[in-house]
């Protein structure tokens, strides 16, 4: 039987967990440190009803100095979920700021890191000449293009089937990740890319709809640690990262280079950002915009890009000036 929350914050906690589930999330880890929250805060408050809640929730986060900034975040980033959605019911609840999440480890920064194209194709070209075992070569090209083409989750590419890619109609099925499924459509120059790929795996391995896009040697799935450890050796080849250590890009990046060179895009041909990024953050597989922000790093590019069509619109018949 599943023991019962306690604290004075147990029944926005039991709605708040009903309502992640509603929307089809598992929520499995995220309710085992609600419980460990919910311990914390009775132990600190008894059963008085009244709680001094961002008191409760600093020291929640605090309590032990020797923790890893990554483990602080992840609880950052589930309780400011559970404090958001308490603000639905009360516009005067307490929400943490952004601030409050730790931005870095002690082995290197975890702010993402936005590749260049001549960065991505530097990559690309020494993904090319990746030997032994004998399936490199041809495995992680398509494995880069698709993952900076679409801005896909690493892990959701690392579970495509064979039977989730429609080459006719140039489109990705992603099933269930972060409790949803989408399609992902995809310009028809991966098609060709894809195409070429899937002939040199059907030659290495056994391809039927139910199998993995991407294989490793064992010729059953691509693992994603050794996909992981390849595309950071490819990374420390190109100059990107340091030969040890943590700083520099992640294959996670390509998923933050692939929005803010979106929004460049965007900003070229002179388009709505703003009535844009809807469609941005459902093509992410994003609830709100609010998921996508973390995904719009403001590089120099983007920066130098807006304040351009700034300087057109203000120089323009009718334009405004301060």
């Amino acid at each position: 039987m599943t023991l019962a929350f306690m604290s004075p914050l147990a029944a926005e906690i039991e709605r708040f967990l009903a309502f992640k589930r509603a929307l089809g999330f598992r929520y499995g880890r995220p309710e085992f440190l609600l419980r460990a929250f919910d311990r914390f805060v009775l132990a600190r408050s008894g059963h008085r009803r009244r709680l001094a809640f961002e008191d409760a929730l600093r020291d929640w986060l605090a309590r032990n100095e020797d923790r890893k900034p990554i483990s602080v975040a992840f609880e950052y980033g589930v309780l400011r979920q559970f404090c958001m959605y308490r603000r639905r019911e009360d516009p005067s609840a307490f929400v943490p700021a952004r601030s409050w999440a730790p931005q870095s480890t002690a082995s290197g920064s975890f702010l993402p890191h936005v590749l260049t194209a001549a960065n991505v194709k530097a990559i690309l070209q020494l993904a090319a000449s990746l030997e032994r075992p004998s399936f490199r070569a041809p495995l992680y090209r398509p494995l880069l293009l698709v993952l900076y083409c679409t801005g896909i989750r690493f892990g959701e590419a690392l579970h495509l089937r064979l039977g989730d890619v429609d080459l006719h109609h140039a489109v990705l099925f992603v099933a269930e990740s972060k409790g949803r499924a989408r399609w992902v459509p995809f310009h028809r120059s991966l098609v060709r890319e894809i195409e070429r790929y899937l002939v040199a795996r059907r030659a290495f391995a056994v391809a039927r709809p139910g199998d993995r896009l991407f294989v490793g040697f064992k010729k059953d799935r691509l693992p994603i640690s050794t996909a992981h450890d390849t595309l950071c050796a490819l990374f420390r080849r190109a100059g990107l990262k340091p030969e040890s250590g943590r700083v520099g890009p992640r294959p996670y990046d390509l998923r933050h280079t692939f929005a803010v060179h979106r929004l460049e895009r965007w900003y070229r041909a002179g388009v709505d950002i703003h009535a844009r990024l809807p469609w941005l953050s459902a093509y992410m597989g994003h609830d709100n915009i609010l998921g996508t922000e973390t995904y719009l790093t403001a590089t120099p590019r983007l920066l130098d890009l807006a304040a351009r069509r700034l300087r057109r619109r203000l120089s323009a018949p009718g334009g405004r000036r301060s």
